[in-house]
């Protein structure tokens, strides 16, 4: 079978589905991957993938150039008649709907992670642009041989009580999942209670991932006279209008604030360097990358009770820490107190890690992901109350 794999950046692709085209490879599937052109793309053909470019700006409104990108997209999925396409991010996902029925493709998966931008801002072009995203949702979610993935509860009863799609559409997958093996507590992690304490915010660096906080938080814990490190993973996302100014992270930087590191290629490394993941998000995330790439990590997580973000911490004091949303002073205390209570933030790094190898292990992730795939591509004359094909037939 050939799948076909969608989204808005090659980034996206390679960082968090590239295992899921790994294990299809493996099972003998083609994998195609689409997106934007970017620095990422060359790397698939090192795993023995085809990356096409599509010409796509994710921040557009133009009509005539998104016709223009649909366009492309159809002739794309007909060139290539994939019998299952499945679509990352909310644009992607009512693009490649759209493309894939007009292009007759079997099966389409749609997987968005977070309700994003458009459902979480109070802008004014958010606002406008939001009643005709719920109205292109409701028409391409909606299909017969396609499911919905979302990442948390929190999102299914979104997307159901605003009517966007059938409940029965929906599948919850709980993150993208995250390799346990290559991320792994530090052989030689040790409780220290003389060690400077370092705290690590790795994202997209957009205001709602709570950055403006973090360093706040850090000009607090300064004024209190604490040696603790903050560090700032992560690069501005010219494709967000949320994105935080190069010249201000850099401001923040000579000031001593934080210590931004930029795009970090060995994250492993990294997470065995640092001590605690925060993240006071209050976007509206799926569940975040960084904060499972944390736990399995064994690092104490600091983050917000709100969707996606309490799927990794749901228990405040024993998988981790949880902080009130736009609240530098919460954070600050919440950070000091783990560097007061060094048994505390060993014993939240033990719990982290147990949480991900129950619930987010990419493994589990990526079985439950080809078995949406399976429910899809199973032959229209089965019985509805048999058993999956194996998708690996």
């Amino acid at each position: 079978m050939k799948f076909l794999f969608f989204a808005n950046t090659d980034w996206y692709l390679y960082n968090f589905r590239l295992s899921t085209a790994l294990r299809l490879q493996a099972d003998g599937h083609e994998v195609v991957m689409v997106s934007p052109p970017g620095e990422f793309g060359a790397r698939f053909a090192r795993h023995g993938f085809r990356w096409l470019p599509l010409s796509m700006d994710r921040a557009s409104l133009n009509p005539l150039r998104e016709t223009g990108t649909l366009y492309q997209l159809i002739r794309l999925l007909r060139r290539e008649r994939p019998d299952l396409v499945h679509s990352f991010t909310l644009k992607c996902a009512i693009y490649g709907a759209l493309a894939g029925r007009v292009a007759r493709v079997p099966a389409i998966v749609n997987a968005v992670a977070g309700m994003g931008y458009v459902f979480t801002s109070d802008s004014r072009k958010a606002r406008l642009l939001r009643p005709l995203v719920k109205l292109l949702l409701r028409m391409t979610l909606g299909g017969s041989r396609s499911l919905l993935i979302l990442q948390n509860p929190d999102d299914a009863q979104a997307f159901a009580d605003a009517g966007l799609v059938d409940a029965r559409k929906v599948r919850v997958i709980r993150s993208s999942g995250v390799n346990t093996t290559r991320f792994r507590p530090a052989d030689n992690r040790q409780c220290n209670e003389h060690k400077r304490l370092r705290v690590l915010l790795a994202a997209r660096l957009l205001w709602e991932k709570g950055i403006r906080e973090f360093v706040d938080a850090a000009r607090l814990l300064r004024e209190q006279g604490r040696d603790v490190e903050c560090l700032l993973a992560g690069t501005p996302d010219a494709g967000n209008p949320h994105s935080v100014p190069l010249a201000q992270v850099q401001q923040w930087s000579n000031e001593g604030l934080v210590r931004w590191l930029g795009h970090v290629e060995d994250m492993p490394a990294l997470l065995n360097a640092v001590d605690v993941m925060a993240l006071p998000s209050y976007y509206r995330e799926g569940v975040p990358k960084c904060l499972i790439e944390g736990a399995a990590s064994g690092l104490a997580i600091i983050t917000t009770n709100l969707p996606g973000c309490r799927e990794v911490v749901p228990r405040h004091g024993i998988d981790g820490l949880q902080v009130e949303a736009r609240d530098a002073q919460a954070l600050a205390n919440r950070i000091a107190l783990l560097d007061d209570d060094r048994q505390l933030l060993s014993r939240l790094g033990d719990h982290a890690r147990q949480k991900a190898l129950a619930d987010f292990d990419e493994r589990l992730v990526i079985q439950r992901t080809v078995d949406v795939y399976a429910e899809l591509l199973r032959p229209r004359t089965e019985p509805e109350g048999a058993l999956p094909l194996d998708v690996a037939e």
